[in-house]
């Protein structure tokens, strides 16, 4: 085993002392081709291209002597300290850092970055990535080959957003270009690179952020499965015969819905028959991305109003379910508030994680259980009721009876 490791953070500024230091008694240097140009690695030290960390961990652990890891921006952050610290390698390191990638590129933006949400993106979590970017209006986005500014861009079609594209940062060949997100997949981007990723913000920030990432108590009432009224951003509340009301619309039942769904960072969730938003803005609250499709386009601005009244970024689709479904990306979760038995089997053919729907009559949920089971989903059937009453003389109020459908998909082995 290695007799000392050191890892060492590297943002395009001369080495610190420290940094030298550990360098000048190396005997093994691993690193990017860039790295180990750098005058300062020692002529005789055997050199190691970094490619795979996990191989170069297995290297430095057989190495006898002094080793040191040199890697771009802070090396503990998002970085190769993780994979040299896993227990399979016994590596213990010691940490030279440096500015992480993330910081320059917000400095270079001139922009905070404390309200910011990062993720990694390569070819596996590219969608997750992009979900987060629909979700949230200030992401920094971490690249890898074949998950760039051109494939975040091709995904979020639709979704208007401004990209800050940091290309090798710290280096000479540094270059900065702000455009829209609709002109990024025409461009030839250099690795590595950085995204910031902004726009989609629809309330107001906080002057003094005490939590990194977004404060959950900033934008949004306390609460969840609220009454219909929360949502009635312009006075189509079911006192006007306007919204959407009846048993699809009882909180109760949306409550119960995203307790089944669990709508979480990185999701995208469908909300078929959108109506007024309730459902829509709730688990956009979550901090998942929501594409919210409703044949009525009233409906659709509905449901946009009541997102800017809570602050939250989402997408509306107008269009009649299934057909206009088809040109969606792909669903972690979905509620189907309307289309029946065809939107159910259009759902399922694009094998979400959970679906949940609801029926006003025995005859409609045995259909749609039936279309989830048929499709692969584990069912669970629910009749719920509810009863308002006045907390004055405990007078019955109204009443909503409703069956909840939920579905689980089934892995099923290859």
């Amino acid at each position: 085993m290695a007799d000392r490791v050191t890892v060492i953070g590297w943002d395009g500024s001369p080495l610190t002392a420290a940094a030298r230091s550990a360098l000048s008694a190396a005997t093994l240097v691993a690193g990017a081709a860039h790295h180990l140009a750098l005058p300062e690695v020692p002529p005789g030290a055997e050199r190691i291209r970094l490619g795979s960390v996990d191989l170069a961990a297995r290297r430095i652990a057989g190495h006898r002597g002094t080793a040191v890891v040199l890697a771009d921006g802070d090396p503990g952050f998002f970085g190769v300290v993780r994979t040299l610290r896993a227990p399979e390698h016994g590596l213990e390191v010691e940490v030279v850092p440096a500015v992480s990638s993330v910081a320059a590129a917000f400095a270079r933006a001139g922009m905070p970055w404390e309200d910011a949400r990062i993720v990694v993106a390569h070819q596996r979590t590219l969608r997750r990535a992009v979900n987060v970017c629909r979700a949230h209006p200030k992401v920094a986005v971490l690249t890898s080959p074949g998950a760039g500014p051109a494939e975040l861009a091709l995904l979020l079609e639709g979704v208007h957003r401004t990209f800050v594209v940091c290309e090798e940062l710290g280096t000479d060949r540094e270059q900065v270009s702000v455009l829209t997100s609709d002109k990024a997949a025409d461009h030839t981007w250099r690795d590595p690179n950085v995204v910031l990723v902004i726009g989609g913000a629809t309330g107001g920030v906080p002057t003094a952020p005490w939590l990194m990432g977004q404060d959950p108590a900033a934008r949004t009432v306390r609460g969840w499965g609220l009454p219909v009224e929360e949502y009635d951003s312009e006075g189509e509340g079911p006192g006007t015969g306007r919204a959407h009301t009846g048993a699809g619309a009882d909180p109760a039942l949306r409550a119960a819905q995203l307790a089944r769904l669990g709508p979480r960072t990185g999701d995208l969730v469908w909300d078929i028959g959108c109506a007024g938003g309730a459902f829509s803005v709730e688990a956009a609250r979550f901090g998942a991305a929501v594409i919210a499709v409703d044949a009525d386009p009233a409906a659709c601005g509905r449901t946009e109003r009541a997102a800017r009244r809570h602050g939250v970024p989402l997408q509306t689709v107008p269009g009649r379910a299934p057909h206009v479904l088809e040109s969606l990306p792909e669903p972690d979760v979905v509620r189907i508030a309307a289309g029946g038995v065809p939107v159910v089997t259009a759902c399922t053919d694009r094998r979400p994680e959970r679906i949940v729907a609801h029926a006003s009559t025995r005859d409609e949920a045995e259909a749609i259980g039936a279309a989830l089971a048929d499709g692969g989903y584990a069912v669970e059937s629910l009749l719920l009721q509810t009863v308002g009453l006045d907390p004055g003389d405990w007078s019955e109020r109204e009443r909503s009876v409703v069956f909840l459908l939920s579905g689980r998909r089934i892995d099923r082995a290859p």
